[in-house]
């Protein structure tokens, strides 16, 4: 419940107040689940505009991946990413403790969610990408039948970049792409080609 309220009270009116949205091939964006959304990150903006782009009716099962350790910080905090946001947490220290970091997202697909995911793992400077982490590698090598659709978030990290509460009027863009074929065996390789697929999204005009 508290997801929809969010959806139609918060999320949609910063969308039509703020963000001036233009979203390119909505049509590639999966319908159901399993899928993986993957996108650039520069901004908590990034999370709201993503699960925007779902109808409401498919809000439920669509979850953003985000670190345990920083959104479930507080009360407060936490009922807002868990129950308004719809996050899936994960433990960043997982591997460490010699525990499975993915175990959650794989049950998640196993449901026939969808998951949003940030290779770049944190926020960066706005318009300004980081490398991809290897995590997205072994998710999608444990479940090589679901699709990957990449997705570049153009000017989003402008509206709020990181350490910013107030956030800035600006046209942006979500351009969606096709889900990515090529799938390399090796992790250095899929990672650069999904990196690539995200990157040449947000060259387009």
């Amino acid at each position: 419940m508290w997801r929809l309220v969010f959806h139609w009270l918060v999320t949609k009116p910063v969308l039509l107040l703020i963000i001036g949205l233009t979203v390119h091939n909505r049509h590639l964006l999966p319908r159901h689940g399993p899928a993986i959304i993957v996108a650039n990150h520069n901004s908590h903006a990034d999370t709201v505009v993503l699960t925007s782009l779902f109808p409401s009716r498919t809000l439920r099962t669509v979850r953003p991946v985000a670190a345990a350790d920083y959104f479930l910080r507080n009360r407060f905090l936490a009922w807002l990413a868990r129950d308004c946001v719809g996050i899936l947490p994960i433990d960043r220290q997982a591997l460490k403790q010699g525990k499975d970091p993915l175990v959650e997202c794989v049950a998640a697909l196993d449901r026939g969610e969808i998951l949003i995911l940030y290779p770049e793992g944190t926020r960066g400077e706005p318009e300004k990408p980081q490398p991809f982490r290897k995590g997205i590698y072994h998710l999608a090598r444990r479940r090589p039948e679901v699709p990957i659709i990449p997705v570049h978030l153009r000017r989003i990290g402008v509206v709020l970049p990181k350490g910013a509460f107030v956030p800035v009027p600006l046209f942006c863009d979500a351009i969606v792409g096709p889900p990515l074929d090529d799938r390399p065996p090796d992790a250095c390789e899929f990672v650069h080609a999904l990196e690539t697929a995200v990157t040449e999204l947000g060259a387009q005009p």
